[in-house]
């Protein structure tokens, strides 16, 4: 579908999360797609777009629930029906109670929320556009950190002075391939993760990579209570730990070096801050108990000897230590991170090609790729004048304790009282822990207002739905800064049923608000892209590269960046001379000890890494009522919750739910086998799942993949509600990882598992809701 103040490209191309691909188009019906011609190795999920841009769950036209209309102040949101509106008259909905809020209680009111894995595009960024709109009228409470990493995100550059080590760039593969000798893999290098690049990527490289690591060799070391966490043609040894309990190892192995006198003492004096410490309490002279092996061998599960073992395997060696993103999703997960950082140092390789450490391999698409540092940008946001921001996981929180406060990374907040949501882009439906709490907290605004393509759980819980274009039915450009290719995006499809697309519903309300100028300086969507374009080709054109001008490169379709960093490692120029390249931290150098951590006050936080008890773990006293540490790992078969409605997810289920992995002793212990239907439950609440048996699996471990659409059982009151797809976020914890990082903390998390009795009910998860026919 050609836009007539566009160049004409010579083929329809766009790009998603999951990758490139070009377009096939009939009668203005998606008929397939192909994938991008320089990718090597692309993935399945770019497939599902036939049917998914045509799916029945997308949202037709503007809805306004019927509850709201008649003031019912919440209480049926979530399972109320729908009466589709004119686009006027919802627009003007929106903008009135904007004006109220604002007018009324203060721009701190409204809360914007937006999270992540919204369009690959960066004009048509939900959460860019959402947030440059409510700057335009005065600001708002916002959001910051992540769900995937969000707690080190926060906390790293208190040690680190940047949070690099884990968002990238990473020491690349060919730096790992040449020069590693032993890879510590904690949490796994996870081969299902790398389908997706945020931003959208044109290249999927990991089987390149996985080859250098067998070509050298490079010596694997799986440490997770998942054996496919290492994709099995990498050749791992697998250590199942107990989830939680890393950092316990990660001590046990430097109080080895340390007990032996093998640290490196040049590295630890010249790059780091006080290890004193660090070295008594690894020691026992802190608190009378030495993080020995012995120590370690009674919270890991691994044997003592073992320990022992792997810490001389590190000696006389090129190591690099890693960490997936899922380790800090848990009760104190900064400890692990921050553990793994005095251990490389101990051993005193940071700095150097393929060993010190580095963290995100295997957590999402691109990690250790060579360096391509994409001047991908979108719109300007502005200055947000209310200048409060929550943590990301901290949501319920926000909407369930007005007034209350709140300790996050040195500062104090106090909640707003919220009485406006509005969300576009992400769905906390999917992302957020303890979804019954959750319904709760959505319940308490006085109004929510959500964009979205799908019927997903969020959509359902709104009060007016406006509906959206996807990326296929409007003009933008994609990439990501770890991938080599800058991608347009053009426009294939006319918008299904009455969507818009993002940019013109907020034009619109700035307009009803006498805004439309600041909020679209002058220019239509279309208009903005030549303008983007023109940026990133001047950011280009300072590195020395002549990037075409707009016309050639919407015309082509995509423009291919060279290699700025082959064998690019962390912090290189550091460890060359820490006094030349400090840190940007306030000593310089790595903190081992950092004084303002321990000024915090923040309880059992010393200063220094240490092992925290995470409360929800096999180790605790509740662990004698629900036997089973529960992990919640991003699914195979989508991206999130993205998508779940399609086949390929579909497929990846067993009767319409979602598939839970226990060992098989765990299933005998309980009478349960193979296909079994199963509830999984705990205080917080309970689920069905399809039960899978897999000795990949460690004992005591319970695995359910995040993302199955929300789909709980009113009906059933009397024994609490059952989610019926099996969403494993009506049973994770809605609590901070600590004060430090404020973090999603899904994986400190115990559950019990039993045959379901009784009749099973159907799953409504792709069920759209009832609409009324009045049109209002």
């Amino acid at each position: 579908m050609h836009s007539p103040d566009l160049p004409t490209p010579d083929i329809l191309r766009s790009a998603s999360h999951w990758g490139a691909f070009r377009v096939q188009v009939q009668n203005q019906r998606l008929v397939g797609v192909q994938p991008f011609e320089h990718d090597p190795h692309p993935g399945q999920m770019i497939h599902v777009w036939p049917q998914m841009q045509h799916s029945p769950l997308r949202i037709p036209r503007p809805l306004v629930r019927r509850g709201w209309l008649a003031g019912d102040g919440g209480a049926a949101r979530g399972r109320d029906d729908f009466i589709p509106v004119e686009w006027d008259v919802a627009l003007d909905h929106v903008a009135s109670e904007l004006d109220r809020v604002r007018t009324v209680h203060g721009n701190s009111a409204i809360f914007g929320g937006s999270y992540g894995w919204s369009s690959a595009g960066r004009l048509h960024h939900a959460r860019t556009l959402l947030h440059r709109f409510l700057n335009t009228l005065g600001g708002f409470t916002g959001q910051v950190t992540n769900y995937s990493y969000g707690a080190v995100m926060a906390f790293l550059p208190r040690i680190l002075g940047s949070a690099e080590a884990v968002a990238g760039p990473v020491t690349t593969w060919h730096s790992i391939g040449e020069h590693c000798d032993l890879l510590l893999a904690f949490g796994g290098l996870a081969s299902k993760n790398w389908e997706i690049h945020s931003g959208g990527g044109g290249q999927h490289r990991l089987q390149d990579w996985l080859a250098l690591l067998r070509k050298r060799p490079v010596s694997v070391l799986n440490i997770s209570p998942q054996r496919d966490d290492v994709a099995a043609s990498v050749g791992a040894r697998w250590l199942p730990l107990r989830p939680n309990t890393d950092t316990a190892l990660i001590l046990a192995l430097s109080y080895c070096l340390v007990r032996d006198g093998l640290e490196d003492k040049a590295f630890l004096a010249r790059h780091c801050t006080d290890f004193g410490p660090l070295r008594s309490y690894l020691l026992g002279e802190a608190d009378g108990q030495a993080k020995s092996p012995t120590w370690a061998a009674e919270i890991t599960g691994i044997d003592a000897n073992e320990i022992e073992a792997l810490a001389r395997q590190l000696v006389g060696k090129r190591v690099l230590l890693t960490a997936a993103w899922s380790l800090q999703r848990a009760r104190h997960g900064e400890q692990s991170y921050w553990a793994l950082v005095a251990l490389a140092s101990i051993l005193g390789q940071v700095g150097l090609p393929g060993g010190g450490f580095a963290f995100g391999y295997g957590s999402m698409g691109a990690m250790g790729n060579p360096l391509y540092d994409s001047p991908i940008r979108g719109l300007p946001v502005g200055v947000n004048p209310v200048g409060i921001s929550i943590p990301v996981a901290r949501v319920a929180d926000l909407l369930l304790q007005p007034g209350q406060e709140a300790d996050f990374n040195g500062q104090r907040l106090i909640y707003p009282d919220t009485r406006l949501v509005y969300w576009a882009g992400g769905n906390p439906f999917h992302h957020h822990q303890d979804l019954n709490r959750l319904r709760l907290a959505f319940r308490r605004p006085e109004t929510v207002v959500v964009h979205d393509n799908f019927w997903t759980a969020t959509a359902r819980h709104a009060d007016i739905v406006l509906p959206v274009t996807t990326t296929l039915e409007r003009n933008d450009i994609g990439g990501s800064s770890r991938d080599p290719f800058l991608l347009a995006m053009h426009q294939a499809l006319p918008p299904e049923g009455q969507a818009r697309d993002d940019y013109d519903i907020f034009a619109s309300l700035a307009e009803r608000l006498g805004l439309r100028e600041a909020f679209t300086g002058g220019r239509s969507a279309n208009a903005w892209l030549p303008e983007l374009w023109a940026g990133m080709r001047q950011a280009l054109a300072e590195r020395g590269l002549d990037a075409p001008d707009f016309e050639t490169f919407w015309r082509k379709g995509y423009y291919e960046l060279p290699e700025a960093g082959r064998d690019f490692f962390l912090f290189e120029r550091f460890r060359a001379d820490p006094d030349k390249y400090p840190l940007k931290t306030p000593s310089g150098r790595i903190e081992l000890f950092c004084e303002a951590v321990a000024r915090f006050g923040y309880e059992g936080q010393t200063g220094h890494p240490l092992w925290l008890d995470p409360e929800e773990w096999l180790g605790a006293p509740l662990a004698r009522t629900y036997p089973l540490h529960l992990l919640t790992p991003q699914p195979e078969t989508r991206l999130h919750g993205q998508m779940d409605g399609s086949e390929l997810s579909r497929d990846g289920k067993r009767d319409g739910r979602e598939v839970l992995r226990l060992h098989p002793a765990d299933a005998a212990s309980r009478g349960l086998n193979e296909g079994d239907i199963v509830r999984v439950f705990n205080p917080r609440g309970a689920c069905l799942a399809s039960l899978a048996l897999s000795d990949g699996v460690a004992r005591g471990v319970a695995v359910l993949p995040t993302g199955a659409t929300f789909d709980p059982d009113d009906t059933r009151q009397a024994d609490g509600m059952l989610e019926k797809h099996g969403n494993p976020n009506v049973l994770t914890r809605d609590v901070g990882t600590s004060e430090l990082g404020q973090g999603c903390a899904a994986h400190s998390c115990l559950v019990e598992v039993e045959r379901f009795c009784g009749p099973v009910p159907a799953v409504t998860a792709f069920d759209p809701p009832w609409l009324m026919s009045k049109i209002a």
